[in-house]
């Protein structure tokens, strides 16, 4: 009777140690979360990063060649480019910068909107931000959305490049073709038509030299006009 006792306690002790182990691992699987997915990385391509070596070039801000690669000259002028043009100086080529110079995206480009951190930033700007988040903090302690969001840069389509390429040719500020793309050569004729008609010289086709040139907005372009006006006078409140 004795022997018959030990050997049901040993029976039970070992069912009771499997369930006990098993329950760790039951649990660590529970716990698993999944990792969330990364967003898409902006690359540009090489052709992209030739043309913008042949502009610096042209903008004597790079002393290279036009290899399509990136190297510490090309990085530095690309600082140099984005110091000038109030984006954050990175020098890699982000989908603001190439916007910036005039260069076509790719049609997945297209897809991945641009970084609000591409841009720059100054210390007045830093303050007005700080005042803003804190007087549109909520009891929560949670700040506000209704602070606006910077628009994306204003960007002219191939058929008005084309149409200023002709107004400028026409005015003799130009001697290129009409190829829709914004090279040196018709940058340097938007700055001549800017500065002969007292507009801002940026070398850029924008809505102020657009308008000036009798060239029609597109639907979307005066939004993004509207949307720009909007934000710049809630930065000055």
């Amino acid at each position: 009777m004795l022997r018959a006792i030990c050997v049901c306690l040993f029976v039970t002790s070992g069912i009771y140690a499997q369930g006990t182990s098993a329950t760790p691992t039951t649990t660590a699987t529970a716990t698993k979360t999944e990792k969330p997915k990364k967003g898409p990385v902006f690359r540009p391509t090489k052709d992209q990063i030739k043309q913008v070596q042949t502009i610096l070039i042209g903008k004597k801000l790079y002393t290279g060649e036009a290899t399509g690669k990136y190297d510490d000259g090309t990085r530095t002028g690309i600082k140099s480019f984005q110091k000038d043009n109030g984006l954050k100086e990175t020098g890699t080529l982000n989908r603001a910068t190439l916007e910036k110079f005039g260069v076509e995206l790719t049609a997945t480009q297209k897809t991945i909107p641009v970084s609000s951190s591409s841009f720059a930033s100054s210390d007045t700007s830093t303050s007005k931000s700080t005042k803003s988040t804190s007087s549109t903090t909520s009891t929560t302690g949670k700040p506000s959305d209704d602070s606006p969001k910077r628009p994306a840069p204003f960007r002219a389509n191939a058929d008005q490049i084309k149409s200023a390429q002709k107004i400028l040719k026409d005015g003799k500020m130009y001697t290129g073709d009409e190829t829709g793309k914004l090279d040196d050569a018709t940058r340097d004729g938007l700055k001549k038509y800017q500065g002969a008609n007292t507009l801002k010289v940026t070398g850029t086709l924008n809505s102020a030299t657009l308008d000036k040139m009798g060239i029609v907005l597109t639907d979307a372009q005066k939004a993004n006009v509207a949307a720009q006006a909007a934000y710049d006078a809630a930065k000055k409140n």
